[in-house]
């Protein structure tokens, strides 16, 4: 061809073939998920239609099923493939939809329950790609019309942009508002006044919709308070360190430090007996995971989800994230603890203290400022229990440095290696203690043995005053108040078990 003649016009171009006809964006094994979820739990309905809004499946059939399941729960009918093949039938479009067959094939989809608003959020998706390839269509049709005004195009664009945001929003299924709810909800049906996982009302280790994090050096015994606290999810034991822990419906063990010694520190708990609630209730995870946290902040969920777990135990959280010390990629490792949270699922979280205080004298009490990594880590825990010690010393020292009630501890415990057992030395008990002193005790007095000796601080003080205070509302003690100082000096407020207290103990 001589230079500088033209292409002829009917060449076809790159950018025509770009702009070819093609099957528009779908997933049809999301749409059939997301049905037989539905079919399998009405309740299911409710959590997805805000999600998929209007007019959101690809095939025509799924649409027709659909509606026709919207139609059972507003008249709270059943919305099992039997009740439903005779619903469509009676409308008439039992066979449009491809029969009682393909209802029941549809219905036999079942990923668990837990992924449906997954799967609707890739329908959703689906669709509104969808309906922004049709625009972008009709733009690019009106675009070659003879005489084309680009004003006006440039207008109905805009226009079209407008609203199908508007509708987005306004349907429910956006993404600002699948998660809001009002205020009076939020407050009284959030589940924020639920019994604690682990511990009581008064003092709470762990509390339900909020992480619990484990810190301390290597060797201290975190591994071995954190399988007592799995088991006793499990129902294999009642309580850890004499709190009890709520049951869970399963639990995922995330086993991505060690996972061999993990094995072996869990058979010290293990007995035949156990076979069948280990089977079925607990799953582990051996090694890495697919992506970091940080990287991928809906995989937590997703597990959860997968393997239908209410629990996640984390060991440990530096190999959950690419690295701790970076803030940002602190706060995305915590986007993800929240949407599981949010998501219902309980996450225990085992961490390491800084290697420079990991041989802080034995008692001293240590601040969320000694947690390894960015303080964005412990901010967005819920609880955060310390443990100090030296590796492999069964006597060890938890420190409660974040709580969500009253405060926890320090308690002295004992692990014994050969059982994985934990228990607490009763020579820190306040109970203890005040039923072997007839003269009865002072704050001052019992924060002294607390913290070892020495001269109490005031927030010691305080501690000792509240665990003092705690025992006489509980029965367990009774209270003498002081004296103010005078010519002959003041009395400090005393404490004595109570005559029911030692009546039951002797």
């Amino acid at each position: 061809m001589p230079q500088g003649t033209t292409l002829p016009s009917q060449t076809p171009s790159r950018l025509d073939a770009d702009l070819a006809p093609t099957e528009p964006p779908h997933n049809v094994d999301a749409e059939r998920a997301v049905l037989g979820a539905c079919m399998h739990n009405g309740a299911i309905i409710d959590a997805v239609r805000p999600v998929l809004g209007d007019d959101t499946f690809y095939r025509p059939a799924h649409e027709t099923i659909w509606r026709a399941l919207l139609t059972q729960r507003r008249e709270d009918k059943p919305t099992d493939p039997i009740v439903l093949t005779e619903l469509l039938e009676e409308q008439g479009d039992l066979q449009r939809v491809g029969g009682r067959s393909y209802v029941f094939q549809v219905s036999d989809v079942l990923y668990g329950t837990g992924n449906a608003a997954y799967h609707a959020e890739i329908v959703r998706k689906k669709a509104d790609l969808r309906r922004l390839r049709a625009s972008a269509v009709r733009t690019l049709q009106r675009a070659q019309e003879p005489g084309a005004d680009p004003e006006a195009i440039r207008s109905e664009v805009e226009t079209e942009v407008r609203t199908e945001r508007e509708r987005a929003l306004a349907s429910g299924q956006g993404r600002l508002n699948r998660f809001a709810k009002d205020g009076w909800s939020f407050v009284k049906e959030t589940g924020a006044d639920a019994e604690p996982l682990w511990g009581t009302r008064e003092k709470t280790v762990w509390a339900s919709g909020e992480s619990l994090m484990i810190v301390g050096a290597p060797g201290v015994g975190k591994t071995t308070l954190a399988h007592q606290v799995i088991f006793a999810r499990l129902g294999l034991q009642e309580t850890v360190l004499e709190m009890p822990v709520a049951p869970a419906r399963r639990v995922l063990y995330l086993a991505m430090d060690r996972p061999k010694q993990i094995a072996r520190a869990m058979d010290r708990r293990v007995f035949p007996s156990d076979e069948k609630i280990l089977r079925e209730q607990l799953v582990v995870w051996e090694g890495p995971l697919p992506a970091t946290l940080d990287k991928e902040p809906d995989l937590l969920a997703d597990l959860a989800a997968a393997h239908q777990a209410d629990t996640i135990v984390i060991d440990s959280l530096k190999d959950a994230v690419s690295t701790m010390v970076d803030d940002s990629l602190a706060v995305a490792f915590h986007n993800a603890r929240m949407r599981a949270l949010r998501n219902g699922v309980e996450i225990m979280e085992l961490h390491h203290q800084r290697k420079a205080t990991a041989d802080a004298p034995r008692g001293q009490r240590p601040g969320l400022d000694q947690v390894y990594g960015s303080t964005w880590i412990t901010a967005g825990a819920g609880s955060v229990l310390f443990v100090t010690g030296k590796a492999g010393d069964p006597a060890v020292t938890l420190h409660h440095l974040k709580t969500p009630t009253g405060e926890v501890g320090p308690l002295d415990v004992t692990h014994d290696h050969r059982r994985g057992t934990t228990t607490l030395d009763p020579t820190k008990d306040p109970a203890v203690l005040l039923r072997n002193v007839p003269n009865g005790m002072s704050a001052r007095e019992l924060a002294t043995v607390l913290i070892g000796g020495g001269d109490p601080e005031r927030a010691d003080l305080e501690k000792a005053r509240r665990r003092l205070e705690n025992l006489v509302a509980t029965g367990l003690a009774t209270k003498v108040e002081g004296v103010a100082g005078g010519a002959g000096g003041g009395q400090q407020t005393r404490y004595y078990a109570s005559a029911r207290h030692l009546t039951a103990v002797g």
